[in-house]
């Protein structure tokens, strides 16, 4: 059983089709995972076991006719609390949130799912409302890096990332406002992709606006690519959606890096990264040189943009915070709140000229890949930290946003980006390189992921199973 929880979508979709393994057997061995070690990483919210079973069965009968529904027919999933689920609430990690109310609604991509047959375990954990890139939440207190249990898995999508690592769950639903997909994949060495903004569609709209995507976090990057396959599509109630096209992200997902123009930028000409995180990432890009692709050192050429990010990001903490009560306010996480304060003493010209900073950066960079098909960069300039802290001891006295500086202009320009685990520390903690391409080449940051897995695929914690005692 333990091994089933370790294997693919396609590795299972695969056994379904021959008849070895039914979905029923599937979801049993990642909810017997889940009940083993969820309580010493505490990457679910909410687990929903009886409802998984019952949909895990249904599928079990589908595919014994023969009638599969879709293409992740059977497949256990999570969405992270941001997201809405019929028959679950979505407290988003906060104690302001009224869960004695109706739960009638799924997000569009926990809709996606649900319409081609896959199996919802449950919601995984989340900062409030997704404000830092740490997971910890009032509601639901500190979630754990199974490298090091005494870590942060970063955020804030840090559950999925968690459930990820651990085989708790094949395919993982989060999001990504500032690199809150890429951020935990990298810290616990796992497939974290923020596609295109629009890609997959979004409901209800979140209070950062068009810097929120939703992202993917998974083991492997065919995985990522059949999650893409399934709800990357248009949504009646998302104004932003794309238009569907009707794309197979796994058809041409071999076709390597020979011949493409790749830019590494170590630091973006103004970032500190550690010299171990440094030297992985340089190792990484080595890669992509002997696969065929022409790389050359080369920074982008912009200002550091976190300004651009603050003052947006603080503008939808306000909004968020003025939908509450003074009462529900009151029981807010005091950063977040602090974040909002700030957002309050903005002026509307200081907004708009964000704005209008925000669109020149996008320019920019869709005119640096007219002459680069894509840019590598480290998804973070240092490894895991302990729980507790918003961030590392070393940026402690720096803006928030120094310690995560590859991640969030990427928001800013809303170009698909991923991290892919590239090895790991003296002392054992995975490092990320983040792959970029321009806005809509969602399939060449998989093909070029693709390409780097197979000379380096994920490996999974096995100390921590161990150290737990309970891998079977």
């Amino acid at each position: 059983m333990s091994e089933i929880a370790n294997f693919s979508a396609s590795e299972l979709l695969s056994l379904y089709r021959d008849r070895q393994l039914s979905p029923v057997e599937a979801t049993k061995a990642v909810l017997e995972r889940i009940n083993a070690y969820n309580s010493s990483v505490n990457a679910f919210a909410i687990v929903d076991e009886k409802t998984a079973l019952a949909e895990a069965q249904a599928s079990e009968a589908r595919w014994l006719n023969g009638n599969p529904l879709g293409l992740v027919d059977g497949i256990p999933f999570t969405a992270k609390d941001l997201l809405l689920t019929k028959g679950l609430p979505t407290r988003r990690g906060s104690k302001a949130i009224i869960t004695n109310q109706p739960w009638e609604e799924d997000a569009p991509a926990v809709a996606r799912f649900r319409e081609q047959g896959a199996v919802l375990l449950g919601k995984t954990t989340t900062s409030e409302f997704g404000w830092k890139g740490v997971t910890d939440s009032p509601l639901t207190g500190i979630t754990r890096n199974p490298w090091n249990t005494e870590l942060t898995p970063g955020g804030s999508s840090g559950g999925a990332a968690v459930a990820a690592a651990l085989g708790m769950g094949t395919l993982h639903l989060g999001t990504d406002g500032g690199g809150s997909s890429r951020t935990p994949a990298a810290l616990t060495g796992v497939f974290g992709f923020k596609p295109t903004f629009g890609r997959v569609a979004g409901y209800p709209s979140a209070h950062t606006g068009n810097l929120f995507h939703i992202g993917v976090l998974v083991r492997t990057v065919t995985d990522a690519a059949v999650t893409l396959n399934v709800i990357a599509h248009p949504d009646v109630r998302d104004w932003y959606a794309l238009p569907d096209e009707q794309q197979d992200y796994t058809l041409d997902l071999n076709r390597g890096v020979a011949g493409l123009r790749i830019a590494y930028s170590p630091n973006f000409g103004y970032a500190d990264v550690d010299s171990e995180v440094a030297a992985l990432v340089k190792a990484a890009v080595d890669v992509f040189a002997k696969l065929g692709a022409v790389v050359e050192q080369v920074d982008p050429g912009f200002a550091n943009p976190r300004s651009i990010f603050q003052t947006l990001w603080q503008a939808g903490a306000a909004k968020l915070l003025r939908s509450f009560s003074p009462e529900q306010q009151a029981v807010i996480e005091e950063g977040l709140q602090a974040t909002a304060k700030e957002g309050d003493r903005l002026t509307l010209s200081e907004y708009i000229s964000a704005q209008d900073a925000r669109e020149a950066l996008a320019r920019h960079l869709q005119r640096f890949h007219q002459n680069y098909d894509l840019l590598i960069t480290p998804t973070l300039p240092t490894v895991a930290f302990p729980v507790g802290q918003n961030r590392p001891q070393s940026y402690i006295d720096n803006p928030q946003r120094d310690w995560s500086p590859f991640s969030y202009p990427f928001n800013l320009t809303q170009q698909p980006a991923a991290s892919v685990p590239c090895g790991f520390t003296k002392n054992g903690l995975p490092v990320g390189i983040q792959i970029v391409a321009a806005k809509y080449r969602d399939l060449l940051v998989l093909q070029a992921a693709k390409a780097y897995e197979t000379v380096s695929p994920f490996v999974m914690p096995v100390a921590f199973f161990k150290a737990n005692k309970k891998l079977s």
